[in-house]
This record gives structure tokens, sequence and C-alpha cells, in this order.
């Protein structure tokens, strides 16, 4: 009896092992809310979160989570988008805007239309995602389960061998002799080795998808422990994407402040990217009000502040109002030269300085390429710029092969030219052009706030949006990798102690089938509990480090070369 419930007790800890791998997806599902209020016939109206239809209006108060997805269509609040997105600062919706289920609202009133319900929400993609990637096989799994196909042949094959030893040969009772075969048979049972890749991947990808990286399928996380090189694609992946004013160059005896002031007065009225970086610079200043506001195509803007007429734009637009840019035109050069976009302000034919605005890197990139060099991997950053200006990024992140001068089309190609010389090529894009490159990558990693055809391309998503979580996914996928061997070493060692134990080889000291039964729950449990010593595992992808590394001298590639 106490060696039954040492049997029971080891398929118990197997049982919550099994169990515990599955917490990841259990902590999403409980992220949405039972309940939603909704507008029916003009009144509010509570029902089942699985009961809100598409179109329907839903009520939200502060402090409420997004039972499904949509669009305000009335009024204005700041949401908590962390679960998603890993933000921690909230983010304002307003009218038109689009909201994500399982986020929480928390300030205003809002009433949004449910565009996406039940399966087609991002939280149930999510949570498909991480069960098909814990449903499906590595291929050490595969390795595995041919080991437990040949292992149960050996079993059987052992198993006669020493009957036909014990009974004939050496002329035991047949009592004996069937003990001996039976503890063979149980101890040979091939629980571990079936456990030993399963657990560590379940683990593994719930682990992920707790931090905001989400393994499609388990030959993902096995191909990129393989990878040597990683290309980034430049523009919203190592770059916020979006134009920021990095710098501004006032003429003498005039202000900074001065200089923003009257251009964002003439951009507020614009639409286009660099118009609106300027304006965000300028939240903080008293900009005046402009009149005869004009669009100056390829060129700038115009417009008149108290009668004085301002002109906003580059070298052209200057030249034509003969403007004198002497006395910046070699700061301004140099602006160009280190891959800046140029804007000149001038009022009344006088300059009164230079606004520069380029893409800038994200806060994390340099410390992605940092530890991506530790772990012994190539970056390459894959851009469209011209060499020059991909030179100066490649310089200031440490990147170590520039392919410049690339055409959207041309991005899947060269990532094949990386494979054709022997490399494991990972991908890091965000983009619609990005999806051939993420599907011809050995293993592609999209970038969560980018398009949907590039999530669907890729491999791995990284739904923080952050580079620095390749760092984590390549870390995730080591350990879990380390832990598959341990267990599959553990399983086939466990195995050739026990045959020859149970078989009597070292009669007098013989094993019991209890023992052995004991022993078969025993290799199991302790498989499942190793794969769960994962969780112990930190990701350096939550918290990157802020010291910049050394430079790096960057090859460039240009068109038709290759790294």
């Amino acid at each position: 009896s106490v060696l039954l419930v040492f049997i029971l007790l080891g398929h118990w800890l197997e049982m919550r092992a099994r169990a515990g791998a599955s917490e990841a997806i259990r902590a999403l599902l409980d992220l949405a809310p039972p309940k939603a209020i909704v507008l029916r016939n003009g009144k509010e109206v509570e029902v089942a979160t699985a009961d809100v239809a598409l179109g329907d209006i839903v009520v939200l108060r502060p402090g409420n989570k997004l039972p499904v997805d949509g669009q305000v269509i009335e009024g204005e609040s700041t949401i908590d988008e962390s679960m998603l997105t890993g933000e921690s600062m909230p983010v304002i919706k307003r009218v038109g805007d689009t909201v994500i289920g399982a986020t929480i609202n928390k300030s205003g009133t809002l009433r949004y239309r449910s565009t996406k319900i039940g399966a087609d929400t991002a939280l149930a993609q999510i949570v498909r995602l991480v069960q098909e990637a814990q449903n499906s096989k590595a291929p050490a799994q595969l390795l595995a389960d041919r080991a437990a196909q040949w292992l149960v042949l050996a079993a059987i094959v052992v198993g006669l061998v020493t009957f036909a030893v014990w009974f004939w040969w050496f002329g035991q009772p047949l009592l004996f002799a069937m003990t001996l075969t039976i503890t063979v048979f149980v101890i040979a049972c091939p629980d571990a080795l079936g456990l030993a890749t399963p657990m560590a991947v379940m683990v593994g990808t719930g682990l992920g998808a707790a931090n905001g990286i989400l393994f499609k399928n388990a030959a993902a996380l096995e191909e990129t422990t393989k990878l040597d090189v990683l290309v980034f694609d430049k523009t919203g992946t190592l770059t916020m994407g979006q134009p920021r004013v990095v710098e501004v160059v006032p003429a003498a005896e005039i202000e900074s402040d001065d200089v923003l002031r009257v251009a964002a007065a003439v951009e507020r009225g614009s639409d286009h990217p660099l118009a609106l970086a300027i304006v965000e610079r300028s939240q903080s200043l008293d900009i005046p009000a402009v009149d005869d506001f004009l669009n100056i195509e390829g060129k700038g803007a115009s417009a008149r502040i108290n009668g004085a007429q301002i002109f906003l734009g580059n070298r052209r637009l200057m030249d034509e109002q003969v403007v004198d840019l002497q006395a910046l035109g070699d700061r301004a050069e140099a602006l160009k030269g280190d891959g800046r976009t140029v804007v000149h302000v001038a009022r009344s034919g006088r300059l009164l300085g230079l606004i520069a605005i380029a893409d800038a890197p994200r806060p994390t990139a340099v410390a992605t390429i940092s530890k991506l060099h530790e772990k012994g991997i190539r970056v390459a950053m894959l851009t469209g710029d011209n060499a020059g200006t991909a030179q100066r990024i490649a310089g200031m992140l440490g990147i170590d092969i520039v392919l410049a001068d690339v055409l959207p089309g041309q991005k899947a190609e060269k990532i094949k030219q990386l494979q054709q010389e022997g490399f494991k090529v990972g991908m890091v894009g965000d983009g619609v052009n990005d999806a051939p490159a993420l599907t011809q990558a050995d293993v592609g990693f999209s970038i969560g706030a980018g398009a949907d055809v590039a999530i669907e391309s890729a491999d791995i998503v990284l739904m923080k949006s952050d580079p620095y979580d390749v760092v984590g996914a390549m870390t995730l996928s080591r350990a879990t990798l380390r832990k598959m061997h341990q267990n599959l070493w553990w399983a086939v060692g466990y195995n050739a102690i026990a045959f020859p134990l149970a078989a009597g080889v070292f009669y007098p000291f013989l094993l019991s089938p209890e023992i052995a039964a004991l022993a078969m729950s025993g290799s199991s449990a302790l498989v499942a509990l190793n794969a769960l010593l994962l969780k112990r595992t930190t990701l350096e992808g939550i918290r990157p480090p802020t010291s910049p590394p050394g430079k790096r001298e960057p090859l460039t590639l240009q068109r038709g070369a290759t790294a």
C-alpha cells in the first residue's frame, strides 16, 4: 500500500506539472470580462461576453474591461493596453480609434461598436496561437517518438529474452521468470521519453506568451536556437517609423524656440509626416495664428504671421525666395550628410534657422544589437536608404552588415543570398513588404504593431513591438531546447539502467514489479518537474541594459552585393 501511495503521488506530480504548463492559456482567458453592457432597443442591458453580437454598441465605464474589439463612436478615455503591448502608459482613445478586448478603461466613459467578437478578437487569436504552439511537435519530438517506438519493441524483446534465460537456461521457477519479465515490461514504459520534449515546449511557449512573445509552433522554438545572422528591417523595427525633430539650429541672435514656434504655426494645418513631427516637438510652446497658408508641392509651405511672410521648406524653396543661406550652409550640409532631412525656416527673406528631422532609433535598438553580439549572432540591417544614411544608422547601432538601397521587392532575395552562403537567417520586420522576407527566412519575427500580413507570415510575433524581445525569444528558445536535451538524456539514461536491473543482471539484487512501477512513475514526474523549472528563466527581453556597446565598423552591401 505504501508503494501504491508513492506511485499515485508520482502520477499526481506529473498531472500537476502538465496543468501548470497550461497556466498561460488560463491566464489569457481570464483577461476577458464575463459580462458586457450593450445597448438593446435604446436601453443598457448586461449580457454575457459570449452573447455580444457583431455591430452591438458596447457601453464602457471607468474601470471596466473591454469585452470585445471595436471602434469608438462616442466619448474619450485612456485605455490600459499593457496586456497586449506591454506599454505601461495608458493610451488616449477618441472617436474613430480602435480598441482591443481585455484591455482596461482607466478614466472616461466610452461607447464603441463591436467589430470583432468570439474567435476573431485579438485575445482569442493570441490564445489560439499559444494552443497551436503547445500542441505542435518540435523536430526533437519526432526523434523522441521514434525512440519510444523502438523502446517498446526493445522492452518486448528484452522481456521475452529475460523469461527464456531464467526459465529455460537457469531453470528458475515459472513464477520467478514471469515476475522478472513483468518487471521489465513495467519499468520500460516510455512515458518519460514521450514527455521529454512536449512538456518543455508547453512550458516554454506558455512563458513566452506571458511575456508577449508568441511562438506559432514548436519548430520555430527550436529553429531559433540555430540562427547565426539576424536581419532587421530598419523602418518601424530598429527605428520608430515616425519622423522626429532631432535638432534645431537657430541663426545668430535667434532662439531655438522661436524657430520652432514659427515653423509649427505654419505646419499646424498640414498632415505631412515632417509637419506632424515639427508640431509634436512644439506642443509646449505658444503657437501664433497664421494667415494665407499655402502648401508648395515638393518644396514646403508658406503663410503669414502678423503680416510677415514665412517660408518653410527645402533649399530649392529658399533659393527661389532668394534667402541667404550662407551663415548655416555648412551646418545644413553636415546634417544632410548624417542622413537628416533639413527644413529651412525663413521670415521676410531672412533665415531664422534649420530644423533637422530623422526617423529616430527605438530606445532599445542599441541594447538589442549589443546583446545579440554577446550571444554570437551577427546583425544585418535591411533598408531602402542610400549607403551613406544606412552607414550612419549602422554606426550608431553597431550593425555588422548593411544591406542598403534595397527595394521592397528585393528583401526576400537578400535573405536568400545570405542563406545560400550557409547562414541560418532570422528576419525581423513589421510591414506588408516584409512578408515575403519573413517567409523566406529560416525564422520570421514580426513586430506586434505591424501589418496583419506580416504577422501571418512570421513564425514568432513580438506583441510588445519592442525589438529587444528578439533577445528574450532567443533566450527562451535556448533554455527550452536545453530542457528538451536534459529530459531526453535522462529518459535514455533511465532506460539504459532500468533494463539490466529489471532483467536480473545484478542477481541476487532484484527489482519487484512494484518498485519498477514506482521508478517508472518517478521518472515521468522528474521529467515534468524539470520542464517546469523553465519558469525560473529570466527573459532578457523584459529589462534591456542601458549601457551602449562599443562602435563596430559595418560592412555595406548595396544592390546585387552579398554579405
